[in-house]
């Protein structure tokens, strides 16, 4: 059995000192893990893995740290299934000033091909010599089978034109 958890809390709380103990005390395993400041706050998110006796006592635990610490959690438990996405694993970067919605327009332009997004990160910094807001984003997705690699890349081209980024799209390669 897994249980996806979100730990949100105070920058200044350390909370995930008190929360990877516990993971270990509960006997359960860590299957993913990322952690990130974003501006005065931590966010953490987790997968972890046991049987349904350590994921209870692990679901208990962390109610207690969430009292203790002025966290927020929240948890979902999830059975183990063989993933059902079939399809070629690419990369999408893209680069621009800083715009409203980038984000979106670049998952709805994969949305309606039907493309599944993977995972999704992204931040805003100044460009040097130049102080603008620049926003970078990274996005890893399934494109499936059936699509048609040359076409999608001329499309993706074309919406970059029309946006106004500068971006790749490539195969993850092991």
């Amino acid at each position: 059995m897994q249980l996806a958890i979100t730990l949100l809390g105070n920058r200044q709380t350390l909370f995930i000192e008190h929360v990877l103990p516990a993971i270990s005390r509960c006997k359960c395993n860590i299957v993913e893990i990322s952690v990130n400041d974003l501006a005065e706050s931590t966010a953490a998110y987790l997968l972890i893995e046991g049987n349904w006796n350590h994921i209870a006592k692990m679901e208990n635990i962390l109610d207690s740290l969430q009292k203790q610490h002025n966290i927020h959690i929240h948890k979902i438990r999830q059975e183990k299934t063989a993933s059902t996405k079939t399809g070629i694993p690419y990369t999408l970067e893209a680069i621009s000033l800083d715009q409203n919605s980038i984000i979106l327009n670049i998952a709805s332009f994969l949305f309606e091909r039907n493309i599944y997004i993977e995972e999704i990160k992204g931040s805003r910094y100044p460009a040097p010599y130049i102080h603008n807001p620049v926003f970078t984003t990274k996005f890893i997705i399934i494109i499936p089978s059936e699509q048609r690699l040359l076409q999608l890349r001329e499309d993706f081209l074309d919406f970059c034109d029309q946006a106004n980024l500068d971006a790749i799209l490539e195969p993850i390669k092991r």
